[in-house]
């Protein structure tokens, strides 16, 4: 499991992937704490660089400002990656 942290468009570029990696970070950090096994996941800041809503309005900015998780492996070794 991927778990993925996305910012808005505002902000520098700098400050938005390292709030986003802090971001998915935190989650992976939640999902461990309730007993999830840390080796089944991995967590990566995107900052804004994969926008739900490519506009530059407050509705986008709330869309993008989000936490994924992207299945990158099924059991049984089909490797897929879905939503």
């Amino acid at each position: 499991l991927e778990v993925q942290g996305h910012t808005d468009i505002r902000g520098s570029r700098q400050s938005n992937l390292l709030l986003s990696t802090a971001r998915a970070k935190a989650v992976l950090d939640a999902l461990v704490k309730r007993g999830i096994d840390k080796g089944r996941m991995t967590s990566k800041g995107y900052g804004p660089d994969k926008p739900l809503d490519s506009a530059n309005n407050e509705a986008a900015w709330q869309k993008n400002r989000r936490v994924q998780f992207i299945v990158l492996e099924k059991k049984g070794g089909a490797t897929v990656k879905t939503k």
